[in-house]
């Protein structure tokens, strides 16, 4: 019985050889001719937005991939009445070419919304002097890209497998009878989810940026990068934190440039009490004058705290951004210290011990000192 269904198998296949080659022929030249035809076209365009701005060539360059596939579905069904005569063919050809117009879309709404995304960013530089409002929209408009990228892939291939009659039925039964199942689904994409919308979160509440100077797990670093699901943060000795974006809706961290980019620097110098206060002022405000790491706008010396023998003065000085906080906070360390030893040097710290009484009356001798040994 085996050995007869298989030799009819083998004849049903050689006769429908033929139409099956007919039908491989014409879709293969109706590829071709659209193959050919894109790739004209797309030479000429080029050639046309070649001397353009920038943004007609990114979005001849950027289109060129959902053009060519839909210049093949265009001639694939224009073709499919000769390639497929028969019913049975018809309906499978026209569900391939469902599945694929279902990919197009995709593919073009991915597309244009990168295109819209450049386009849009381009107006914002993250390398000006004062960039909080470039790095508020990059920041918003990547996080968003991304989501939108994410749900754009899953509508998608839910899209691609509701055109399947078995896996429709499948996904009914699923919903209708396996709730554990479902359950358990849902909390394997927990993890995915919670990034997800603490993505969503993150674009609107933006509590960091990119290019932000933050402190997170006692590291000081710069945000370099923002996925959907995790945050890249250069700490300042060039090694990478990687922390989950719900880390930043969850956990406390410090955001030194949440609002501007500009810093008070702080120094502290711990004295002794002859140290002339005016002086010391008069030199931090010559040092910040030489200095182009001052932006003028905050200066201070200030006596904070008096000790049992020393005193401590702050000094305290603005910047334009953590770097030059940074750097201005180490020049002026470097500049007073300086100044203290060559001009005041009695003002560096010292211990004090009153040992003028036993100078005066000397040692006291001892009684019971051991005499030589025999």
């Amino acid at each position: 019985m085996d050995g007869i269904d298989i030799a009819s198998a083998f004849e049903r296949l050689a006769e429908r050889a033929p139409q099956l080659g007919w039908t491989l022929a014409i879709l293969a030249a109706a590829i071709a001719a659209a193959l050919l035809v894109h790739w004209l076209v797309y030479r000429i365009t080029r050639r046309l937005v070649a001397r353009q701005d920038l943004v007609w060539r990114s979005i001849v360059a950027r289109t060129s991939g959902p053009t060519r596939l839909a210049a093949v579905i265009v001639a694939v069904a224009f073709a499919s009445p000769l390639a497929a005569p028969s019913e049975a063919g018809s309906a499978m050809l026209r569900h391939a070419l469902l599945v694929f117009f279902i990919v197009l879309v995709a593919w073009v709404a991915r597309t244009a919304l990168h295109i819209w995304t450049t386009v849009h960013l381009r107006r914002f530089k993250l390398d000006s002097h004062d960039n909080l409002l470039a790095r508020k929209h990059v920041t918003q408009t990547r996080i968003l890209r991304r989501v939108a990228d994410t749900l754009i892939v899953v509508i998608a291939i839910g899209a691609v497998m509701m055109t399947f009659e078995s896996v429709r039925q499948y996904g009914v039964s699923l919903l209708a009878s396996a709730g554990a199942a479902g359950l358990v689904v849902g909390l394997a994409l927990q993890p995915l989810l919670k990034n997800l919308f603490a993505g969503v979160q993150l674009a609107l509440t933006q509590p960091i940026r990119l290019d932000d100077a933050v402190i997170v797990e006692g590291e000081w670093g710069k945000v370099e990068e923002i996925t959907s699901t995790y945050v890249v943060v250069r700490i300042w000795d060039w090694r990478r934190m990687i922390l989950p974006l719900s880390y930043f809706i969850e956990q406390p961290f410090q955001n030194w440039t949440r609002e501007t980019a500009s810093l008070i620097g702080a120094v502290k110098l711990y004295v002794d009490y002859t140290v002339p206060v005016e002086a010391l002022r008069a030199r931090v405000a010559e040092v910040l004058a030489e200095t182009e790491l001052w932006d003028g706008d905050v200066m201070a010396v200030q006596v904070t705290d008096l000790g049992e023998t020393t005193m401590t003065v702050r000094v305290i000085a603005s910047a334009a951004d953590s770097g030059k906080a940074w750097d201005l906070r180490c020049l002026l360390r470097e500049r007073l210290v300086a100044y203290l030893q060559e001009n005041h040097p009695e003002a560096l710290p010292r211990l004090r011990a009153d040992v003028a009484g036993r100078l005066a009356t000397g040692p006291e001798p001892v009684d019971d000192a051991p005499g030589p040994t025999p």
